[in-house]
Protein backbone atom coordinates (compact mmCIF):
# COMPACT_ATOMS: atom_id res chain seq x y z
CA UNK A 1 0.00 0.00 0.00
CA UNK A 2 1.41 3.74 -1.19
CA UNK A 3 0.49 6.14 0.80
CA UNK A 4 0.65 8.85 -2.20
CA UNK A 5 -0.03 7.34 -5.72
CA UNK A 6 2.07 8.47 -8.73
CA UNK A 7 -1.01 10.07 -10.57
CA UNK A 8 -1.67 12.46 -7.43
CA UNK A 9 1.80 14.10 -8.06
CA UNK A 10 1.16 14.06 -11.56
CA UNK A 11 -1.64 16.16 -10.43
CA UNK A 12 0.01 18.39 -8.21
CA UNK A 13 2.23 19.00 -10.82
CA UNK A 14 0.09 19.99 -13.17
CA UNK A 15 -1.34 22.65 -10.57
CA UNK A 16 -4.10 19.87 -8.28
CA UNK A 17 -3.38 19.66 -4.71
CA UNK A 18 -2.72 16.45 -3.02
CA UNK A 19 -3.34 17.06 0.82
CA UNK A 20 -3.86 20.10 2.97
CA UNK A 21 0.08 20.20 3.90
CA UNK A 22 0.78 20.88 0.46
CA UNK A 23 -0.88 24.32 0.53
CA UNK A 24 0.51 27.42 0.21
CA UNK A 25 3.80 25.45 0.13
CA UNK A 26 6.67 26.88 -2.36
CA UNK A 27 8.52 24.68 -5.01
CA UNK A 28 11.97 24.28 -3.01
CA UNK A 29 9.72 22.91 0.16
CA UNK A 30 7.96 20.33 -2.25
CA UNK A 31 11.12 19.01 -3.45
CA UNK A 32 12.43 18.36 -0.10
CA UNK A 33 13.13 15.13 0.34
CA UNK A 34 10.65 14.73 3.10
CA UNK A 35 7.62 16.14 1.18
CA UNK A 36 4.98 16.31 2.20
CA UNK A 37 5.90 16.80 5.67
CA UNK A 38 7.95 19.33 7.43
CA UNK A 39 10.80 18.02 8.88
CA UNK A 40 13.08 19.10 11.58
CA UNK A 41 15.04 18.72 14.09
CA UNK A 42 14.22 18.96 17.99
CA UNK A 43 17.63 21.23 19.02
CA UNK A 44 17.54 19.44 22.42
CA UNK A 45 19.28 16.52 20.83
CA UNK A 46 22.34 18.40 20.77
CA UNK A 47 21.63 19.75 24.05
CA UNK A 48 25.77 19.46 24.89
CA UNK A 49 26.48 22.08 21.67
CA UNK A 50 25.87 25.65 21.48
CA UNK A 51 23.61 27.33 19.27
CA UNK A 52 26.24 27.75 16.29
CA UNK A 53 27.51 24.48 16.36
CA UNK A 54 23.82 23.61 16.19
CA UNK A 55 23.09 25.11 13.15
CA UNK A 56 25.70 23.80 11.51
CA UNK A 57 25.03 19.85 12.24
CA UNK A 58 21.16 20.88 10.80
CA UNK A 59 23.00 22.05 7.93
CA UNK A 60 25.52 19.24 7.51
CA UNK A 61 22.02 17.12 7.92
CA UNK A 62 20.05 18.69 5.57
CA UNK A 63 17.64 20.02 7.92
CA UNK A 64 15.56 23.05 7.44
CA UNK A 65 13.19 23.38 10.41
CA UNK A 66 13.76 23.23 13.61
CA UNK A 67 12.06 23.24 16.89
CA UNK A 68 14.61 25.02 19.67
CA UNK A 69 14.54 24.68 23.23
CA UNK A 70 15.45 27.12 25.78
CA UNK A 71 19.24 25.65 26.46
CA UNK A 72 19.69 27.36 22.92
CA UNK A 73 17.48 29.92 22.90
CA UNK A 74 16.59 31.81 25.92
CA UNK A 75 12.86 32.54 26.30
CA UNK A 76 14.46 35.96 27.90
CA UNK A 77 16.35 36.87 24.84
CA UNK A 78 15.86 40.59 24.49
CA UNK A 79 14.55 41.77 20.64
CA UNK A 80 17.94 42.80 19.85
CA UNK A 81 19.47 39.36 20.52
CA UNK A 82 16.19 37.83 19.05
CA UNK A 83 17.57 39.44 15.67
CA UNK A 84 20.83 38.49 16.19
CA UNK A 85 19.67 34.76 16.46
CA UNK A 86 17.03 34.32 13.73
CA UNK A 87 20.15 36.36 11.71
CA UNK A 88 22.32 33.68 12.51
CA UNK A 89 19.60 30.85 11.66
CA UNK A 90 19.29 32.47 8.66
CA UNK A 91 22.63 32.64 7.91
CA UNK A 92 22.54 28.40 8.51
CA UNK A 93 19.33 27.92 6.48
CA UNK A 94 17.16 26.75 9.63
CA UNK A 95 14.08 28.09 9.93
CA UNK A 96 12.55 28.11 13.80
CA UNK A 97 9.03 26.42 13.21
CA UNK A 98 8.30 25.41 17.31
CA UNK A 99 9.99 25.82 20.57
CA UNK A 100 9.68 23.78 23.77
CA UNK A 101 8.71 21.87 25.67
CA UNK A 102 7.56 24.70 28.19
CA UNK A 103 5.10 24.61 30.86
CA UNK A 104 1.97 27.15 30.80
CA UNK A 105 -0.01 28.04 33.99
CA UNK A 106 -2.92 30.04 34.79
CA UNK A 107 -0.95 33.06 34.93
CA UNK A 108 -2.09 35.10 31.85
CA UNK A 109 0.55 37.31 32.36
CA UNK A 110 3.60 34.95 32.56
CA UNK A 111 2.31 33.07 29.32
CA UNK A 112 1.64 36.28 27.51
CA UNK A 113 5.64 36.80 27.94
CA UNK A 114 5.94 33.46 26.25
CA UNK A 115 3.84 34.53 23.65
CA UNK A 116 5.40 37.49 22.77
CA UNK A 117 8.61 35.51 22.70
CA UNK A 118 7.33 32.84 20.24
CA UNK A 119 6.23 35.12 18.38
CA UNK A 120 9.42 37.16 17.99
CA UNK A 121 10.55 34.32 16.75
CA UNK A 122 8.56 33.27 13.72
CA UNK A 123 6.76 29.95 15.07
CA UNK A 124 4.11 28.25 14.81
CA UNK A 125 3.55 26.02 17.17
CA UNK A 126 4.84 25.33 21.26
CA UNK A 127 5.59 21.61 22.48
CA UNK A 128 4.15 22.55 25.92
CA UNK A 129 3.31 20.92 29.70
CA UNK A 130 0.33 22.97 30.64
CA UNK A 131 -0.96 23.18 33.85
CA UNK A 132 -4.43 21.58 33.73
CA UNK A 133 -5.63 24.70 35.37
CA UNK A 134 -4.30 26.93 32.18
CA UNK A 135 -6.08 26.89 29.88
CA UNK A 136 -8.70 29.20 30.09
CA UNK A 137 -5.88 31.43 29.66
CA UNK A 138 -4.43 29.46 26.67
CA UNK A 139 -7.86 29.62 24.82
CA UNK A 140 -7.03 33.49 24.90
CA UNK A 141 -3.89 33.58 24.26
CA UNK A 142 -4.11 30.79 21.33
CA UNK A 143 -6.65 32.77 19.51
CA UNK A 144 -4.52 36.12 19.69
CA UNK A 145 -1.53 35.21 18.37
CA UNK A 146 -2.03 32.19 16.02
CA UNK A 147 0.53 29.81 18.04
CA UNK A 148 -0.68 26.35 18.82
CA UNK A 149 -0.22 24.77 22.38
CA UNK A 150 0.90 21.10 21.48
CA UNK A 151 0.94 19.25 24.43
CA UNK A 152 3.92 17.04 24.64
CA UNK A 153 3.20 13.55 26.92
CA UNK A 154 6.35 12.44 29.18
CA UNK A 155 5.23 8.74 29.63
CA UNK A 156 6.54 7.01 32.81
CA UNK A 157 7.96 9.37 35.47
CA UNK A 158 9.64 6.84 38.02
CA UNK A 159 8.64 4.97 41.07
CA UNK A 160 5.76 3.21 39.31
CA UNK A 161 3.94 6.34 37.96
CA UNK A 162 2.98 8.47 35.18
CA UNK A 163 3.54 11.70 33.54
CA UNK A 164 -0.03 14.18 33.42
CA UNK A 165 0.21 13.77 30.31
CA UNK A 166 0.44 10.33 29.23
CA UNK A 167 -1.78 9.53 26.41
CA UNK A 168 -3.97 10.70 23.52
CA UNK A 169 -6.86 9.67 25.26
CA UNK A 170 -6.00 11.92 28.32
CA UNK A 171 -4.77 14.88 26.63
CA UNK A 172 -8.64 14.77 24.42
CA UNK A 173 -10.48 14.74 27.93
CA UNK A 174 -8.33 17.61 29.52
CA UNK A 175 -8.91 19.98 25.87
CA UNK A 176 -12.35 19.07 24.53
CA UNK A 177 -14.14 22.13 25.88
CA UNK A 178 -11.15 24.45 24.60
CA UNK A 179 -10.03 26.24 21.67
CA UNK A 180 -8.71 24.06 18.35
CA UNK A 181 -5.66 25.48 18.04
CA UNK A 182 -4.50 23.56 21.70
CA UNK A 183 -3.51 19.98 20.83
CA UNK A 184 -0.69 18.15 20.89
CA UNK A 185 2.61 17.18 19.99
CA UNK A 186 2.61 13.09 20.61
CA UNK A 187 6.54 11.82 21.28
CA UNK A 188 6.67 8.89 19.67
CA UNK A 189 9.23 7.15 22.13
CA UNK A 190 7.65 8.68 25.42
CA UNK A 191 4.10 6.93 24.24
CA UNK A 192 6.53 3.49 23.43
CA UNK A 193 7.63 3.86 27.23
CA UNK A 194 4.53 3.46 28.90
CA UNK A 195 4.54 -0.43 28.01
CA UNK A 196 6.96 -0.03 30.69
CA UNK A 197 3.80 0.83 33.59
CA UNK A 198 2.48 -2.19 31.21
CA UNK A 199 0.11 0.43 29.51
CA UNK A 200 1.00 -0.59 25.22
CA UNK A 201 -0.37 1.98 23.39
CA UNK A 202 -0.13 2.24 19.98
CA UNK A 203 1.17 4.79 17.98
CA UNK A 204 -0.57 5.45 14.64
CA UNK A 205 -3.72 4.83 16.55
CA UNK A 206 -2.74 7.62 18.83
CA UNK A 207 -2.12 9.92 16.25
CA UNK A 208 -5.16 8.84 14.66
CA UNK A 209 -6.89 10.02 17.72
CA UNK A 210 -5.87 13.20 17.92
CA UNK A 211 -7.57 13.48 14.54
CA UNK A 212 -6.68 17.71 13.36
CA UNK A 213 -5.50 18.47 16.69
CA UNK A 214 -1.83 17.23 16.00
CA UNK A 215 0.13 19.87 15.65
CA UNK A 216 3.28 18.51 15.48
CA UNK A 217 5.10 15.33 16.67
CA UNK A 218 8.23 14.35 18.28
CA UNK A 219 9.74 11.33 16.22
CA UNK A 220 11.74 8.77 17.83
CA UNK A 221 12.25 5.44 18.78
CA UNK A 222 13.21 3.89 22.01
CA UNK A 223 14.38 0.08 23.54
CA UNK A 224 12.34 -0.54 26.41
CA UNK A 225 14.63 -3.28 27.72
CA UNK A 226 17.86 -1.33 27.47
CA UNK A 227 16.05 1.50 28.57
CA UNK A 228 17.42 3.91 26.10
CA UNK A 229 17.11 5.88 22.12
CA UNK A 230 17.23 3.63 19.42
CA UNK A 231 18.00 4.39 15.68
CA UNK A 232 14.43 3.98 13.70
CA UNK A 233 14.52 0.69 12.26
CA UNK A 234 16.97 -0.94 14.36
CA UNK A 235 16.50 -4.23 16.60
CA UNK A 236 14.61 -3.43 20.02
CA UNK A 237 13.07 -0.23 18.73
CA UNK A 238 9.15 -0.12 19.51
CA UNK A 239 8.50 2.58 16.89
CA UNK A 240 6.82 1.92 13.09
CA UNK A 241 7.41 4.92 11.52
CA UNK A 242 6.29 3.95 8.27
CA UNK A 243 2.50 3.36 10.08
CA UNK A 244 2.76 6.46 11.65
CA UNK A 245 3.40 8.53 8.43
CA UNK A 246 -0.06 6.64 7.02
CA UNK A 247 -1.89 8.15 10.36
CA UNK A 248 -0.21 11.51 9.39
CA UNK A 249 -1.38 11.30 6.27
CA UNK A 250 -5.04 9.82 7.37
CA UNK A 251 -5.77 12.96 9.41
CA UNK A 252 -4.12 15.39 6.74
CA UNK A 253 -1.52 16.46 9.20
CA UNK A 254 -0.26 20.00 8.34
CA UNK A 255 1.51 20.16 11.36
CA UNK A 256 5.82 19.53 11.90
CA UNK A 257 7.76 16.24 12.32
CA UNK A 258 10.43 17.14 14.94
CA UNK A 259 13.49 13.74 14.76
CA UNK A 260 14.61 13.87 18.46
CA UNK A 261 16.98 11.52 19.91
CA UNK A 262 17.78 11.55 23.58
CA UNK A 263 20.75 9.16 23.44
CA UNK A 264 24.76 9.74 22.47
CA UNK A 265 24.20 13.19 24.00
CA UNK A 266 27.96 13.78 23.59
CA UNK A 267 28.21 13.50 19.84
CA UNK A 268 24.45 12.09 18.42
CA UNK A 269 24.91 13.05 15.15
CA UNK A 270 25.86 10.00 13.54
CA UNK A 271 22.78 8.14 14.92
CA UNK A 272 20.50 11.24 13.86
CA UNK A 273 22.26 11.06 10.32
CA UNK A 274 21.26 7.34 10.47
CA UNK A 275 17.37 8.38 11.47
CA UNK A 276 17.29 11.24 9.02
CA UNK A 277 18.38 8.82 6.02
CA UNK A 278 15.40 6.23 7.17
CA UNK A 279 12.98 8.92 7.61
CA UNK A 280 13.92 10.30 4.18
CA UNK A 281 13.71 6.24 2.50
CA UNK A 282 10.79 5.52 4.03
CA UNK A 283 8.92 8.77 2.77
CA UNK A 284 10.28 7.72 -0.77
CA UNK A 285 8.76 4.37 -0.27
CA UNK A 286 5.31 5.41 0.52
CA UNK A 287 5.63 8.32 -2.34
CA UNK A 288 5.79 5.51 -4.80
Amino acid sequence: MTLFHRRDFLRLSSGGLLLPVLHNKTLAEEKSPFSPFTVGIQSYTFREFNLEQTLKKFKDLGITNAEFYRGHIPTNSTPDQVKTILKLCGEYGVKPVAFGVERFTKNTDENKKLFDFGASLGIKHFSADPDPDSFDSLDKLVAEYKISIAIHPHGPVGKGNRHRWWSAENILEAIKDHHELIGTCLDTAHLIRMAQLDVHLDVAKQVKLMGKRNFGLHLKDHDNKKKTDVIFGTEGGGLKVAEVLKALHEVKFSGYIAIEYEANPKEPTKDVEACVKYLQKTIMELNK
